[in-house]
This record gives structure tokens, sequence and C-alpha cells, in this order.
């Protein structure tokens, strides 16, 4: 059900394994991820296979007619497909207008099976009390099923995508987003109700673990602040990134900066937990950098509600304030 919300102006969970997780995420990750790699076409379930998100967006796709295609199909290169916003449609469908039931049946399913099995259902109750999921868009590029393909789901803080390792060397098939406005647009310093507030406790465990001379590395003043597609924008440096390096870390804080990690990635699926951490450690899992900002700080205390993990290939930066926006992309190169 959908709640009324205040339009964006500028718009703890169960967890795997810390060691396993991070041992197994250098992996390539599951099976048909592996086939798709090696073909380069998307995985195809097999008969009497379980569906998978990549399989049911070649089923919607199928169901397309003439009229709806022209409204949300665009060839696979097409320059919307980067796109990305924190409140936004990226096009002018909207699900419960334009599809019919059993199509909003299929494109329900491909965004939950896009999360952990954990996190499906409250990132979809998220979504509903944010705008409504009834009121999100969606896009398609390329022909799912006969070469690359690109799924993506948009509305306010939500932006996923399903590219069937379509997009090479992306998580995710490039940018996403995902953010929460609990029981107020201005959320008070305890973020009461938000589901993603855990992500910031977690780093903030991390701030209360460095001494007094990696704090001073750490916490600056302003954060990049949002900027559309700009947000997102990789740097390719290894350092002068912004705050302190996990090279310079302990082996208990690093071990700290693994644990955020795991919750950040948490509430997706599997295949992209994974392929998010083969990418990280790509570039050097040492060669990220923690940053915190004082000057965003909601109630003065001292609980950093904006902060930022960026590498080389990577960003992802959780803006607390007013209320959690977060952006997020992961390469293999920028």
């Amino acid at each position: 059900m959908s709640h009324p919300h205040r339009k964006c102006s500028d718009c703890s969970s169960s967890s795997v394994d810390r060691r396993e997780f991070i041992k197994s995420a250098t992996a390539i990750g599951v099976a048909a991820a592996s086939a798709s790699l090696l073909t380069g076409l998307p995985a195809i379930a097999k008969e009497g296979a379980p569906a998978t998100s990549e399989t049911l967006v070649q089923q919607l796709y199928g169901t397309l007619n003439d009229k709806q295609k022209e409204l949300c199909a665009f060839p696979f290169d097409h320059e919307l497909r980067s796109a990305i916003n924190n409140n936004w449609q990226i096009t002018k469908t909207q699900l419960s207008r334009d599809f019919d039931k059993d199509q909003q049946d299929l494109i329900t399913q491909i965004f939950n099976g896009l999360h952990s099995p954990e996190w499906a259902e409250k990132v979809m109750a998220q979504v509903e009390h944010d705008g409504g999921f009834d009121g999100s868009s969606i896009a398609l590029f390329g022909e799912p099923g006969s070469g690359k393909f690109e799924f993506v789901l948009t509305g306010r803080h939500v932006t996923r995508r399903c590219d069937g390792d379509s997009v090479e060397g992306a998580a995710f098939g490039g940018p996403i987003f995902y953010g929460h406005a609990a029981e107020s647009f201005n959320e008070p310093a305890d973020h009461k109700g938000n589901v993603y507030w855990y992500q910031a406790q977690r780093a903030n465990e991390l701030f209360q673990a460095l001494d007094g001379k990696q704090r001073k590395i750490a916490l600056l003043g302003k954060s990049r602040g949002e900027h559309g597609k700009e947000t997102v924008k990789l740097s390719g440096k290894s350092t002068d990134l912004a705050g302190i390096p996990v090279s310079d870390l302990s082996v208990d804080q690093k071990e700290l900066a693994e644990k955020v990690l795991e919750d950040l990635l948490a509430p997706f699926r599997e295949q992209d937990r994974n392929e998010s951490m083969k990418l990280i450690n790509k570039n050097g899992f040492d060669k990220l950098h923690f940053s915190y900002y004082k000057d965003e700080n909601i109630g003065d205390d001292e609980v950093w509600d904006v902060w930022q993990v960026e590498g080389p290939s990577m960003v992802w930066y959780f803006r607390g304030k007013p209320h959690v926006h977060t952006w997020v992309h992961i390469r293999e190169s920028a």
C-alpha cells in the first residue's frame, strides 16, 4: 500500500559469515553467471530450472506489445541506460497503468529476485512506503534471450538493474540507488524505522575503532553531495582519495572494514554480492578509503550520518541527511 510522502527536493539484519563471505566473493559467482560470462550471452534457465530475474526479464519482454515497446524498449547502447538519480522515472511508463496484472507480477518477481531472501520483503516495504511500487517505471535495453540486454526499474529512492552480465566489468549492471525516508522527511539522529540505517551504525563502529591520528584523516568537512550521474563518477585513483585508506588500518580494523562491506551488500542477491567483491578485491581491498563528514551531522551527536567508501573504481556514498540516500557504483575499471 502506498503512503503519502514528501518529494525529495534534492533528491540489524541477518548476514552470512564474514570470512566465508569474503572468501567466496573472490570467485566468479554462481554457475549461471559463469556460463553467461563464457558464452557472452545471458544465462537462460534450462527446462525445470528455477526462474531467475534474468529469465523473467526475457519472459516479460516476450509479452510486450508494440505500444509498450514504444514506451520502454531501447537499443542496448542507448545513452539512457547509464542514467541514474535519486527520485526519477526512466521512462513515461507506470507499472499500474501501462502493464497488465501478469506483467506487473513478472516485474515484481524480477525486482524481488535481485535481493537476498532475507531482504526482499524489507526492500519492497521501503519502496511501497516511499512512493509505491506501482508508480515505478521500467526500461528494457537490447533484446533478452538474443544478446546483450538490461532491465532497469526506477522510482523514488530506487534504481535497480538486471543485465545477465551483459554489461562487462560492472557490478549490478551499472550504478544503482537505494534510500528511505522512514517516519519523516527530516529524520532525527536515531533514524528510527529506517531500514538502511544499520549500515551507518556499522560504519560508525569502524570510526570508533580508529585512534586519534586515524580519525583526523578519516573525518572531513563536507561530502561530495548529490549531482545526478556525477555523484557516482569514478576517479580511477588509488591514492589521494578522501579519507583513510584500508592499508593504514590494523588487522582488527580491517576486519571491521570487511564487515561494513558485508553489511552494505547484504540486501542484494548472492551473485551480485560476489561480483561486487570480486571487482573490489581485483582493484585492491587495501586501496579502499573510508571517509566521514562532520559538517553534515544530525543532532551533533558525532554519529556520522554521511560517509562513504571509495576506491579506484568504486563509490558507495551514504548520505543520511535529511534521510537516507545511497549511491553505488562498482566497476572493474573507471
